[in-house]
């Protein structure tokens, strides 16, 4: 299986649940985390793949 820029939100998504699974006190910081990541990556400021 080939990972690609698709691919990483689910990624994400999947290990995120489990953490929150495993320890729901960290839900606020996975989620902060998470927020700040995508709005690095939609503003252009921070570039994961360079094709």
């Amino acid at each position: 299986m080939t990972i690609t820029a698709a691919h990483v939100p689910a990624i994400v998504a999947l290990i995120a649940g489990i953490l929150i699974l495993l320890m729901p006190r960290l839900l606020n910081f996975i989620v902060a985390i998470y927020l700040i990541f995508v709005g690095l990556v939609g503003l252009g400021v921070l570039r994961m793949f360079h094709l």
